[in-house]
């Protein structure tokens, strides 16, 4: 092997962070794997590797005999003494091959083993890459948009990941170039290599946000309890704090709202309500239908978590919200069944409202 070979694998360890030695290792064991072949797969190939004399061997381990049983394993004691002087019937000699006879295959087979040396080591780092953000918000670039599906593939440090079409935003629209904020659900290996499975629907994004921008959820005072979404157009956020002296929401919304309006801005202008979490659910509940007043709330006690709310005539609509938007992520937020009744008890419902 010759200095271009040496000074390949150190290109590699220091552009690919691929350890010299484990290049070497691998080259060694598939040089011995091709060249075996040639002898029947008999155990009698062995290499060895010195990279800082920058050479490398390739032998024969035979056995001497008086009479050969097997081509590929003995040798006659007249040719051994042409390796060993003092070889004799009984001895193991190394028979040194000539690198015409391994040298096509060794250059191949070293070849081989760099290219997938550098795909195992760049998927390595990529897994470590999307490992470490696994639950995590990422900054990603859009690389490009795939204008049949929709789907966007993306770059996050030196790996590529595709953001499905179903986990952007609902008329969000993505362009070449663009740095945007992404959640990343989940971290899997396939046969293609390592996925990252990320999101900008996920409620997780809107949680992590909120520990970005506000250091009290950072530090562990104010704890999210609870999280409703429905990606670009509205979500609930359920927010608690054992101090007493802390405004769990206050703190959230922060001074003249600017906390929560990053959080808004970073979302594309997603309505954010944050509401005040309370271990009695009738509490609870109350507040998670904001920004409805509600009258009271009689839990059901013949249905699990379920309850009936009874709000002013006039917060009715507001209470149910578009489309019944309010009450249904009022639900997924608290957990609970909501039934929603005006207090005079006389209620006309929309087809919307129904």
């Amino acid at each position: 092997m010759n200095e271009e070979f040496f000074e390949a694998v150190k290109m590699m360890e220091k552009e690919k962070g691929i350890p010299a030695e484990y290049l070497y290792e691998k080259i060694q064991n598939a040089i011995v794997v091709a060249v075996r072949r040639m002898y029947n797969g008999k155990d009698v190939v062995f290499c060895d590797i010195d990279p800082e004399k920058l050479e490398m061997s390739v032998v024969l381990r035979k056995n001497v005999v008086e009479e050969i049983s097997d081509e590929d394993t003995d040798v006659l004691v007249d040719e051994a003494k042409k390796y060993k002087t003092t070889a004799k019937p009984g001895d193991i000699i190394e028979i040194p091959l000539e690198t015409k006879e391994f040298g096509r295959i060794a250059a191949q087979t070293a070849k081989h083993v760099i290219r997938q040396g550098i795909r195992d080591a760049e998927r390595g780092q990529m897994m470590q890459e999307f490992q470490s953000h696994n639950q995590e918000i990422v900054t990603a670039k859009v690389q490009s948009i795939d204008l049949r599906t929709g789907n966007a593939t993306l770059e996050i440090g030196k790996a590529e990941t595709l953001l499905p079409k179903s986990e952007q935003i609902p008329d969000e629209v993505l362009n070449d170039g663009d740095l945007i904020k992404v959640y990343v659900v989940d971290v899997r290996e396939t046969e293609k290599g390592p996925k990252a499975m990320i999101s900008r629907t996920h409620p997780g994004l809107v949680k992590r946000l909120f520990e970005t921008e506000v250091p009290e959820i950072y530090d562990g005072t104010v704890e999210i309890k609870a999280v409703s979404r429905e990606a670009g157009s509205r979500t609930k956020v359920a927010v608690y704090s054992s101090d007493e002296n802390v405004d769990a929401v206050g703190a959230c919304i922060g001074p003249r709202g600017a906390r929560v309006g990053k959080v808004v801005d970073l979302l594309g202008g997603e309505k954010i309500d944050i509401v005040p979490f309370s271990e009695d659910p009738a509490l609870f509940i109350a507040a998670a239908l904001a920004p409805a007043d509600v009258v009271r709330v009689d839990i059901q006690e013949d249905a699990e978590n379920s309850c009936r709310v009874v709000v002013p005539d006039t917060q009715l609509s507001l209470a149910i919200g578009n489309k019944g938007q309010n009450a249904r992520l009022a639900a997924k937020l608290t957990g609970w069944k909501i039934d929603i009744n005006p207090e005079s008890g006389f209620f006309e419902p929309s087809p919307e409202e129904e």
